[in-house]
């Protein structure tokens, strides 16, 4: 199991897919339900086929299913903990899942991304998008349309307006 070479910078755009290997793995835990197999695999395996990831400049998508389609959409803002995860037969096949969580107040993990074979790699990124995109928002210039929080903006325009009254109040006590 070698890793990327140090000089190599990682790439998450290069992260479409999950790798083939987990189809494998999706079968050996299906199989190992016996009696349920069909049941297991079948959710699994198209689960596999439509499973699509997207990395851009404000967050992670995620995407599956054929009926029942689902997508999930991150902004790195939002991101409170990564957590990388590998039971046994991950292990062995070099896979591992990475679990977003963010402060939605549910107890696991709002995206699991899965069939991952450099997990460390994409955790890092994703640590360094989650403070860039925090760094970034208290560094923006706070007038500036949309460049914070709606509760912030609203603060800041009260505290503006009582600076206006402030010398308008000094002045009718001046004059008594």
């Amino acid at each position: 199991m070698d890793g990327p070479h140090p000089d190599q910078r990682f790439d998450p755009a290069s992260i479409t897919r999950p790798d083939p290997a987990l189809l494998t793995y999706y079968t050996i835990t299906a199989l190992l339900t016996l009696v349920g197999f069909p049941f297991v695999f079948l959710p699994l395996y198209f689960k596999y086929h439509t499973l699509k990831y997207a990395f851009d400049d404000k967050g992670v998508s995620m995407s599956w299913g054929i009926l029942f389609h689902r997508q999930i959409y991150l902004t790195y803002r939002r991101i409170q903990d990564i957590h990388v995860s590998r039971n046994f037969i991950q292990r062995w096949f070099g896979l591992a899942s990475v679990a977003v969580q963010t402060a939605s107040g549910s107890s696991g993990a709002e995206m699991s991304i899965e069939g991952i074979r450099n997990p460390e790699a994409l955790r890092d990124y994703l640590y360094s998008q989650m403070r860039g995109a925090k760094d970034g928002a208290e560094d923006a210039d706070a007038d500036a349309p949309g460049a914070g929080d709606e509760a912030l903006a609203l603060l800041k325009e009260i505290r503006d307006a009582l600076h206006r009254l402030a010398p308008q109040h000094d002045r009718e006590e001046g004059a008594s």
